[in-house]
């Protein structure tokens, strides 16, 4: 996911992506686990894309709290 399509979107949507993300990236880790996954930079991918979407819900939450920031 791009930066620029995340910022478009609404907190719930995020919120929603954000779990969606991290279900994959828990049957990923079970799929390196069992040594079936053939592409592991998939794990780095999705790490990053949570990263991204936990630091856009956080500037979001601090701008309706201090608005004049």
């Amino acid at each position: 996911m791009k930066s620029t399509d995340l910022k478009n979107k609404t907190s719930k949507e995020l919120e929603g992506s954000l779990s969606d993300l991290k279900i994959k990236l828990a049957k990923i880790s079970f799929e390196l686990e069992a040594h079936a996954l053939k592409d592991t930079s998939q794990i780095k991918k999705i790490k990053k894309d949570i990263a991204r979407i936990l630091t856009l819900l956080k500037s979001q939450n601090s701008q309706t709290l201090n608005p004049k920031l």
